[in-house]
């Protein structure tokens, strides 16, 4: 039997792929924009949620991007970096999630002055802050960020160097953007710092560009995780007895364990697939990949992670044992030290799934 959206909230999650500026309460959005003195496209909280996600909802990753527009210029200042970053962990301890790994560009929320340290202390003191309210209400969240160097800009090596010096708050590194036409190889420098510092990192590939991005992300950028990554699917093919056959690239993919960070809902957005029952993530599953699942960005596809699931879940008949699975594996691949995943998943997440 199909669990409840109920049941699923009520279970220990870990999102790992959460866009900070993709996640806004629409409410937000509107009084920091009235701070900014920046025009939206709707003044009222319902109307503005509408406008977000139907602007997303074009099957056209550069349009979806466009979304971004408004929620990065009212995200320019040290108290709405705060705000946005507290409520980022109210809203994820709301559905039940017991990690949540923040990603954003902090080159993006410079236009008034803030130097990129400042932001990224912003952010910090806003994750910190909803950590301490929601602990104040008896439940557990661990929330932290992961800067992103954008692909089609030139400073994802400087952004390295701020993950690297910010690591007691900056858990790890990203590069985001629009991906056909800025392959990985354009960063190489980057890759290079969090390489010789031992850092971590996630590569968005297999979103919008296909196989040759998946495999400059794994076999040049070193990519510990890859954001979305359901392209692998090109790599596997239909044999006439209807067994499946992986190519080098995927069986290399599958067979190390790299994780893919699966949003399904934003990839039905930008044409990944049509339908829920068509996404690559319900094949990525039974194949055996280390298939994570998360949002991409709760305010631009209406969700939340206890929604992908139950989707995921009438669309592939996944039951509680398959969603323990997909927690236990992100949980074990969160750019969180060993000792804090341990403690999560003796004290929170295995007593949560026993009920």
């Amino acid at each position: 039997m199909t669990l409840t959206l109920d049941e699923i909230r009520a279970l220990p999650k870990v999102a790992l792929h959460d866009h900070l500026d993709g996640g806004l309460r629409p409410q937000t959005v509107l009084e920091l924009a009235a701070e900014a003195g920046h025009e939206l496209p709707a003044q009222d909280a319902e109307a503005l949620g509408d406008w977000f996600y139907e602007a997303a909802d074009s099957g056209s990753l550069v349009r979806y991007l466009e979304t971004f527009d408004h929620t990065v210029a009212v995200m320019q200042t040290a108290d709405a970096l705060r705000r946005v970053a507290r409520e980022f962990v109210l809203d994820q301890a709301a559905d039940g999630v017991v990690y949540a790994e923040a990603r954003w560009a902090p080159e993006q929320h410079l236009r008034q002055g803030l130097s990129p340290e400042q932001a990224v202390r912003a952010v910090a003191d806003g994750l910190a802050e909803g950590e301490a309210e929601v602990a104040a209400q008896g439940r557990t969240v661990v929330a932290r960020q992961i800067v992103t160097g954008m692909r089609h800009a030139d400073r994802s090596a400087e952004i390295a160097r701020l993950a690297v010096a910010h690591r007691d708050s900056v858990c790890g590194y990203d590069i985001a953007g629009a991906e056909d036409g800025f392959p990985p190889s354009r960063h190489l420098e980057a890759f290079d710092v969090l390489k010789r510092a031992s850092a971590r990192w996630t590569v968005h590939a297999g979103e919008a560009a296909g196989l040759d991005s998946l495999w400059e992300a794994v076999h040049l950028a070193g990519a510990q995780r890859l954001g979305h990554g359901v392209r692998i699917v090109e790599d596997v093919t239909l044999a006439e007895d209807g067994t499946r056959h992986l190519g080098p690239l995927a069986a290399f993919v599958r067979d190390t364990g790299i994780p893919l960070e699966v949003c399904p809902s934003s990839n039905l957005q930008t044409g990944i697939a049509s339908t829920i029952e068509e996404h690559p993530v319900g094949l990525l599953v039974d194949l055996g990949f280390a298939v994570t699942v998360s949002c991409d960005n709760r305010l631009m596809s209406r969700t939340t992670l206890s929604r992908e699931l139950a989707l995921c879940c009438e669309a592939f008949d996944w039951d509680l044992e398959q969603l323990e699975v997909l927690q236990l594996t992100a949980l074990d691949h969160a750019f969180l030290p060993l000792p804090d995943r341990a403690r999560l998943l003796e004290q929170v997440v295995l007593p949560g799934f026993a009920g």
